[in-house]
């Protein structure tokens, strides 16, 4: 007679016969051919065995996952190591074993459900783990629709408390006070070898993981209630989970996101405590005054859900992400030195007596040879530049130079190579949030090749102050030049190419000078960021004589919002864009007054090919940036407004440049 796992094995050792099999468990429940419990409404994929926690029924009777070994002179015993599971096998268990398509009002149902056809009703020891102690017990009954189990001690007791002692006799008061009932996700599933424990475990690690990495207390009042709350909410979150895991989230941006959460949980509990106390039917003052003060907690929560939203979104974290990103703290800017002299610092990790020749006479003599400089000799570019006061000049000579941090530069510093630019390579090594930082008043950077590989944020970011840039080659893996608010870019002759995003990244009220440069081969050329917020200023930009070609999407691409409301007191815009080719010029381009006439502006790619479709789109998306700001204003009561202060005097030049061989165009719009 075989037994139901040696039928299973013989089974899958022949993959050319397809078999459809059905027995019942020993608890009545219904199996499926490859040993997970199925459930009406939710089907095996014919051919998938990669279908989330499926694969860990193992081929043979046994268990297939493994021990999680404790550490010391513990006396517990070991559990099931299931929290090292892959986002790809916690988003196939919620997708289609736990959740489906249910709504959010049906998320505990459909919990429930799902517990009960996978979750051992009985006869199964558990670590029961807190923020105080891990005692082992034994589980006598799962109430699944509570999400909580019926437990009773196993004596001798066998427990580990943290900051307190605790006695049997504590413990069972302890159980008694609770009515033995403790919530399922704090268990632990014993490590057994049989196997027969494999899928509770399984299930209650994706309830764990569910409750404190993906709900949130006021899902269950959206008023989205009729769409799919995986596509929606879960899908979303698990990603960020993993990206945050794996180092590909600015940690400016995890820090804030965290924030954020603290924030309206602490909203939200105000929210319903105020509502809890509020009469049903009385008209009291105070219940007035309750009832507006709830309503200003009520639009504050709106607030932090949709910042929420904007970073749990994969492609609107990308996009928008800068407004809750505060960044990594950049090092403080040391000024001068102490002594008043100004260091020149020689990068080399070897150097020949014809090199340092050379060096010295068509370098060092002709432009460093005052009594103000000194020489100091460095191996590692990293140190050299982290050595430097205002002033100070590094030159890197000829060599491959393998560095595991980020180049900050707080202070107003130059930095070039001495020789080819391919000859002198810094590359990055390990991960970290940008590879070269700048917020110096005032820096250079020449002559020099970087390549990234793990860099999160990007390979180059401008944050605050003025970098030029000249004559390098920027190599990316990840994200390419980002140049922040109120940041300065200049960058000529340059070479981007490989960025997995935008090889220029434009933000908000920066300013950003590329003349000469190739960028090529990213997923985008140029991506200029525009928002509809009153407060954010357009970019100024300079684009010249650039080769923008062979990249995925567009060439450039601007981000703006969607005309998706009716604008009040609507205007009629005269735009010139005519003449940018003096960069000495800054011409106001906006020109607003009252008519009762809408305008659309056109996004239709073909439409939006070369350098005067960007201009007139960048002009078109600045004067309805003014007329919001204009009726804003109107609605504070300022009747008389400056058309000064609401034009924006932005000097754009683009000119020269040439888009080739782009995915989608030379020119888009990503509207949200």
């Amino acid at each position: 007679m075989l037994t139901y796992g040696q039928l299973v094995s013989i089974l899958r050792s022949n993959q050319s016969v397809r078999i459809e099999l059905r027995c019942m468990s020993g608890n009545g429940r219904l199996l499926s051919a490859d040993g997970f419990f199925c459930s009406q409404g939710l089907s095996q994929d014919e051919g998938d065995d990669d279908s989330g926690t499926d694969h860990n029924a193992g081929d043979s009777p046994g268990t297939s996952l493994q021990r999680a070994e404790r550490v010391g002179d513990s006396t517990l015993p070991d559990v099931f190591q299931t929290n090292h599971l892959l986002f790809y096998e916690r988003f196939k268990a919620y997708q289609d074993y736990m959740l489906g398509d249910c709504k959010t009002s049906e998320v505990k149902a459909f919990v429930s459900d799902y517990l009960e056809k996978v979750v051992e009703p009985c006869d199964w020891q558990a670590v029961w783990s807190t923020e105080v102690f891990d005692v082992l017990v034994e589980v006598m009954d799962v109430h699944y629709s509570e999400l909580k189990a019926r437990v009773e001690l196993v004596v001798p007791l066998r427990c580990e408390a943290r900051g307190c002692e605790l006695s049997e006799e504590a413990m069972r008061d302890l159980l008694e006070a609770t009515q033995h009932t403790v919530p399922l996700h704090e268990l632990h599933v014993v490590y057994d070898e049989s196997g027969d424990f494999d899928q509770t475990a399984l299930a209650v690690e994706h309830l764990r993981f569910f409750y404190k990495h993906i709900w949130r207390k006021w899902d269950e009042e959206d008023e989205d209630d009729d769409f799919d709350y995986f596509v929606r909410c879960v899908e979303p979150r698990l990603r960020l989970h993993y990206d945050v895991l794996e180092d590909r989230v600015p940690a400016g941006l995890v820090a804030e996101y965290h924030a954020l959460l603290t924030r309206c949980a602490q909203n939200f509990q105000e929210f319903s405590n105020l509502r809890n106390d509020l009469g049903s039917d009385s008209d009291s003052e105070l219940d007035n005054v309750s009832m507006v003060e709830g309503l200003r907690l009520c639009e504050q929560m709106e607030v932090l859900k949709r910042k929420l939203r904007i970073i749990e979104n994969p492609l609107l974290r990308y996009v928008l992400g800068y407004k809750v990103n505060s960044g990594q703290q950049a090092c403080r800017a040391k000024g001068l030195r102490p002594t008043g002299s100004r260091v020149v610092h020689v990068v080399s990790s070897s150097m020949t007596v014809a090199q340092l020749t050379s060096l010295m006479s068509d370098k060092l003599c002709p432009d460093f040879s005052g009594d103000e400089f000194e020489l100091q000799f460095h191996s590692d570019p990293l140190e050299a530049v982290h050595s430097c006061y205002q002033g100070d000049v590094v030159i890197v000579c000829p060599g491959h130079y393998l560095v595991s941090g980020s180049i900050r530069i707080p202070d107003s510093v130059e930095v070039e190579g001495f020789g080819l630019t391919d000859e002198v390579v810094i590359e990055k090594t390990g991960k970290g949030d940008t590879f070269v930082e700048s917020t110096a008043a005032n820096a250079k950077i020449s002559n020099l090749k970087f390549i990234q590989h793990d860099a999160i944020e990007g390979i180059l970011c401008v944050r605050q102050g003025k970098l030029e840039m000249e004559n390098c080659v920027l190599q990316c893996e990840t994200t390419g030049v980002i140049v922040r608010t109120s940041a300065q870019l200049s960058m000529n002759m340059c070479d981007l190419y490989g960025s997995k995003g935008a090889g220029v990244e434009i933000y908000p009220g920066s300013v950003c000078c590329l003349v000469g440069n190739g960028i090529h081969h990213c997923k985008e050329g140029v991506l200029i960021k525009d928002f509809a917020d009153e407060l954010d200023t357009m970019p100024r930009i300079t684009m010249v004589n650039n080769v923008i070609h062979n990249n995925e999407g567009y060439g450039v691409i601007l981000v703006k919002p969607a005309d998706s409301l009716q604008e009040r007191g609507s205007v009629g815009v005269h735009l010139d864009v005519t003449d940018y080719g003096n960069s000495n010029i800054r011409l106001p381009l906006i020109v607003v007054e009252e008519t009762p006439v809408e305008v659309h502006y056109a996004t239709t790619p073909e439409l939006m090919e070369g350098n005067d479709a960007i201009k007139q789109e960048l002009v078109a998306t600045s004067a309805k940036k003014s007329r919001r700001r204009r009726a804003s204003m109107q609605e504070l009561g300022l009747t008389q407004v400056d058309d000064n202060l609401l034009s924006q005097e932005m000097f754009v030049c683009i000119q020269g440049n040439q888009f080739k061989r782009n995915g989608k165009g030379g020119f888009g719009t990503f509207q949200y």
